[in-house]
């Protein structure tokens, strides 16, 4: 079967929608909500200033997805990259799509100059992790931390799962 690699198009949305829904239910910290991950696609791929899509394609059929998100670093002096939303079908996982998928996003990066490239992944997920570093990715010795503002939805669908509200006394 030959797997084509491309940017995506705004015609893929609703088959990125599913994977990042199949992605979504897989993690710890989060679960799918279509509506909130179409309106943030959709965003992201009319933001190629900020962001790269990549699909892979089977027989026409998109098949996976990773992005590439660009933000500045102040540490690094330039634009670094941070790497989301990587996922593969689970009818097409040990076929080498991760690989592919996961090389071509390098690549983009490099292309923009993106001085570093970051992700984040499940604690839990050693087949992504031993991916990751096959292609060069090391573990950080920097602490993932995260602020929900009181009255946001931390975790979907769980409520009050937000940063805790300090006492004024």
């Amino acid at each position: 079967m030959s797997i084509r690699v491309r940017q995506a198009r705004p015609g893929n949305l609703e088959a990125l929608v599913e994977l990042v829904g199949l992605l979504l239910s897989q993690e710890e910290e989060f679960g799918a909500d279509a509506a909130r991950q179409r309106r943030a696609l959709g965003a992201l791929l009319a933001a190629p200033d900020r962001c790269r899509v990549v699909v892979a394609e089977a027989e026409g059929q998109v098949v996976g997805m990773v992005s590439i998100q660009l933000v500045v670093s102040t540490a690094l002096g330039g634009t670094v990259g941070i790497l989301e939303d990587m996922v593969v079908d689970p009818g097409h996982r040990g076929e080498g799509i991760g690989s592919l998928l996961l090389a071509a996003a390098i690549a983009q990066a490099e292309a923009l100059g993106c001085l570093r490239l970051t992700l984040l992944t499940d604690a839990g997920n050693a087949g992504a992790q031993r991916l990751y570093e096959r292609h060069g990715f090391r573990r950080s010795t920097m602490a993932v931390m995260r602020f929900n503002p009181p009255g946001s939805v931390g975790r979907i669908g769980v409520p009050g799962d937000s940063f805790p509200r300090q006492e004024r006394g």
